[in-house]
């Protein structure tokens, strides 16, 4: 059986397991303290991130490798479309999802979330700009009609799920505003959308438990 390694407050970790569920596949779960970096971690996951994926085959990590690697062995239901350009824009909105916009918000999450030092007003004023510039980029490729990416749920859907709220919060708790809506992305009808599924669901539920265990 496969393992999902990880834990359920990592937006990482809750997109792979969106995936899974989605799937139908049957899947453990192993929380990991990811701030213990010995070897044994380092073995399955070589910088020590999360989530990771055990197989039967050995260990994968990066959450899109582990959705690329659940469509090839698990093709149905399938998270890409079967034609090869549709298939290359979501992939597209996912890059853009996880690599531009989340990583640019990612500056944020220590004094959002974790108690860090306030930045300075120069660190706040950059990271706004770069968060805005990746925001305008996003908001030309997703659609959320009603999907991320179109007309079926895909794996861009198990991206903005767990990115965009994120994304808000963090804005909202540092800039007083959430930059996703003072930027023309109206998300909250798209998340309440997807919430309806059961994996969503699931996903949810999950990660309150483990925010309310601290």
């Amino acid at each position: 059986m496969l393992t999902l390694h990880g834990s359920p407050i990592s937006n990482y970790h809750n997109k792979a397991k969106l995936a899974l569920l989605e799937k139908g596949v049957p899947f453990e779960e192993q929380v990991v303290d990811f701030r213990n970096k010995d070897d044994a971690l380092f073995a399955s996951s070589p910088l020590g991130k999360i989530p990771f994926l055990t197989t039967e085959q050995g260990c994968l990590c990066e959450s899109q490798v582990i959705l690329e690697y659940l469509e090839s062995v698990h093709p149905q239901p399938a998270l890409l479309p079967k034609d090869p350009f549709a298939a290359a824009k979501v992939r597209e909105l996912v890059t853009f999802l996880d690599w531009h916009l989340e990583m640019a918000v990612r500056q944020l999450y220590g004094v959002a979330f974790f108690g860090a030092p306030p930045l300075s007003e120069g660190n706040l004023a950059r990271i706004r700009r770069e968060i805005e510039q990746k925001l305008a980029g996003v908001k030309r490729l997703l659609k959320m009609a009603p999907y991320a990416a179109g007309d079926i749920f895909t794996m861009a859907d198990c991206s903005a799920f767990v990115d965009l709220p994120l994304a808000g919060l963090a804005t909202k708790t540092v800039y007083g505003e959430d930059l996703l809506l003072a930027n023309g992305i109206d998300y909250k009808p798209y998340l309440k959308f997807i919430g309806e599924r059961a994996s969503a669901q699931r996903v949810q539920a999950d990660r309150k438990a483990a925010l309310a265990k601290g």
